[in-house]
């Protein structure tokens, strides 16, 4: 199946509150959509449809007395398998959590519940956010990877199994396999939605996938308005409603460290995006403090890759090694070679990182950035290198530098490269994450799709 830019998927702000259909109608669409393809994508570990049917009845008779309970009101939603919900087990893509099912709601999920969201199904996340792949495949052609972590979120939304489903990222993963399967998606400010018992890498946060900037939208505030952001930040911050579309004055475009290894039609298609934007663009080479930050931002993966590899070890330390794959024990092992003072310096370039970033605040509104490096690559886990490939989801580098920025990014569905998906990303400065919906809305309307 190719993928072109205009399709579009699957969106409940365009026909629930219009009438269009009923909240349980929209569900026994998606179950439809679930039964059909489920069994090729595989993006979901587990699914609650009794329920989901019950609080659909309910948000339908709400909706039909005129008492919705919020925007997202009777809305389908899935949550990756590292949030805890109530009523779906939480297995984290990982052996050594076979099983565990603690039966209580993460807090963003308590917020989506109190709106009235239809919490459908759990959604594959790679083993414990990492590395090691599951068994979801991309929508648009199943030998490609849906990329990582969030693939089922990413995969879910991109086959309409759901409207919006929530991803977490850490290094890429909201956003790249967000533009891998064609999907819009938040990546908001750090620390703007709570991420409930999520708590131990500070650079974790978590975002929906959406098929729209409007229910990605909704989604992210109705969370934030109910349990604010994560313990000392005020939450994601903005309109109820969706932020209307804004027309920026001057875009920077941040290439990202990975520039030089973009394939080159993946490349060119970007260059083309960017040509065509209808407002002053400036590159690197037009501004010192561009060309600067760019410097700065260099080796954000490999700084990022650092802070979190030092987080995540003592929690990896609790898990017995032989319950962990290969790929995880190699991140591991690696990281118990990091010392504090390594784990200090990280931090101070990643503050430097940050105040490079702020310095561009009176030169550009934005930043654009290719989303991705390149369409979803294939993946195959019968291949005899398989247990080689260190990325069998795809890249991170794309991702890594909005990542320690802690800055908002929104992935477009603008590209599409060799049949496949290949996003754009709006990046703004933390705390404008409804700056960066409303000037992704404006260029998603006002530019051009670029196929290749």
């Amino acid at each position: 199946m190719s993928y072109h830019p205009s399709w579009r998927g699957v969106t409940f702000h365009d026909v629930v509150p219009e009438g269009t259909l009923t909240p349980r109608a929209f569900l026994e669409d998606c179950l439809e959509r679930i039964a059909e393809r489920e069994p090729v994508v595989r993006a979901f570990t587990a699914m609650n449809v009794e329920d989901a049917r019950a609080v659909a009845d309910a948000a339908t008779a709400r909706r039909a007395a005129g008492r919705p309970l919020s925007a997202i009101d009777g809305m389908p939603i899935a949550i990756k398998d590292l949030i805890e919900t109530r009523d779906m087990p939480t297995q984290m893509g990982c052996a050594a959590y076979a099983g565990n099912f603690p039966k209580r709601d993460s807090a963003m999920i308590q917020a989506l519940r109190e709106a009235g969201a239809v919490i459908l199904a759990k959604a594959v996340t790679t083993e414990l956010g990492q590395s090691e792949p599951g068994p979801t495949t991309n929508p648009w052609n199943p030998r490609h990877t849906p990329g990582g972590s969030s693939s089922g979120s990413a995969a879910a939304v991109a086959a309409g199994f759901v409207p919006v489903a929530i991803g977490t990222q850490v290094g890429g993963s909201i956003i790249r396999p967000a533009a891998y399967c064609g999907n819009w998606a938040l990546k908001p400010s750090q620390g703007a939605i709570h991420r409930g018992e999520r708590q131990g890498t500070s650079q974790s946060t978590a975002g929906p996938h959406a098929n729209c900037a409007e229910d990605a939208w909704l989604v992210a505030r109705e969370i934030s308005r109910r349990v604010g952001g994560d313990p000392g930040h005020p939450g994601l911050q903005g309109p109820f409603t969706v932020p209307e579309p804004q027309r920026p004055i001057r875009i920077g475009v941040m290439r990202t460290e990975i520039w030089d290894r973009i394939p080159a039609a993946a490349r060119d298609a970007f260059e083309q995006l960017v040509r065509s934007l209808s407002v002053e663009v400036l590159w690197p080479e037009e501004h010192p403090l561009l060309a600067a930050f760019e410097k700065r931002l260099s080796h954000a993966n490999a700084v990022g890759g650092r802070i979190t590899s030092f987080e995540n070890r003592w929690s990896l330390c609790n898990l017995p090694r032989d319950k962990l794959a290969a790929r995880t024990l190699a991140r591991l092992d690696i990281s118990m070679t990091y010392t504090a003072e390594d784990y200090h310096v990280a931090l101070v370039e990643r503050q430097a990182m940050r105040a490079a970033h702020a310095a561009l605040a009176p030169v550009v509104d934005m930043l654009i950035a290719p989303s991705c490096p390149g369409p979803a690559p294939v993946w195959d886990p019968l291949a005899p290198d398989a247990d080689d490939n260190p990325r069998p989801t795809g890249d991170a580098a794309c991702n890594a530098g909005t990542s320690a920025l802690g800055a908002p990014a929104v992935t477009m569905p603008l590209l599409a490269v060799g049949g496949l998906p290949m996003g754009a990303q709006v990046v703004c400065q933390p705390g404008e994450d409804a700056r960066a919906i409303a000037y992704a809305r404006w260029l998603y309307t006002h530019t051009p799709a670029v196929v290749v």
